[in-house]
């Protein structure tokens, strides 16, 4: 796949947006943060799950301006699941997988969403096709934008693990508003698509080309 294909698909993604669309992103953005909220619980953090958070209840997620601006502008956020570090054996080893948790739950999705749409391409009316081009596309950026190295996005704690403490600790309680600001600047002048459309090319080019080799050995 070549970047004028994959920019005509995501274009015919944007031109569709409807119904599917909405049940996607809400479907995407609580499974994301339920998966941080599990993973805390699991390390034991009993603080999402005192607050509801691993509800399958949408409005336990979703917030509402960030939800907007996803269906409008594509860039956007849901309510971010509290965590008490100090309930963590191992805060920045833990804060790592707890971080983690939400992009892999993304990444899933992609897949599931991605082997009918390879697989039943051929047979399968347009409306599911685009549905499922929606969920694949939809759930590998959300992916990847949340392993950006940049407070407050996932990829910083992740990737912060790596370094030590004193560089660590500065960088996750850098001011995330101000980082927030920054990251609205360049989505909305068009810079961000320019980071990020690279590396969506890549994990799409790796997708195809995997379901290619299997479909191959089939």
């Amino acid at each position: 796949m070549d970047q004028d294909m994959l920019r005509k698909i995501i274009q015919n993604i944007l031109d569709k947006i409807d119904l599917s669309y909405l049940i996607i992103l809400i479907l995407s953005l609580m499974l994301h943060e339920i998966a941080h909220g599990f993973a805390s619980y699991k390390l034991g953090d009993l603080t999402a799950k005192n607050d509801g958070r691993l509800s399958l209840n949408p409005l336990r997620h979703i917030d509402p301006i960030g939800f907007i601006l996803m269906m409008t502008y594509h860039f956007g956020w849901a309510k971010p699941v509290m965590i008490n570090p100090y309930n963590l054996k191992n805060p920045k080893k833990d804060m790592a997988i707890i971080s983690l948790a939400g992009p892999v739950a993304n990444f899933i999705l992609s897949i599931l969403f991605f082997i009918p749409m390879f697989a039943l391409q051929a047979v399968m009316p347009a409306y599911f096709t685009v549905f499922f081009e929606q969920g694949f596309f939809l759930n590998i950026s959300l992916a990847v934008f949340n392993m950006l190295p940049a407070p407050p996005l996932d990829g910083s704690k992740v990737f912060g693990s790596f370094l030590p403490d004193r560089v660590y600790y500065k960088v996750v309680h850098s001011n995330p508003r101000i980082c927030m600001a920054v990251l609205l600047l360049l989505s909305f002048t068009g810079y961000l698509s320019k980071i990020i459309e690279p590396i969506l090319y890549g994990v799409f080019n790796l997708y195809f080309f995997t379901a290619s080799l299997i479909a191959g050995l089939l």
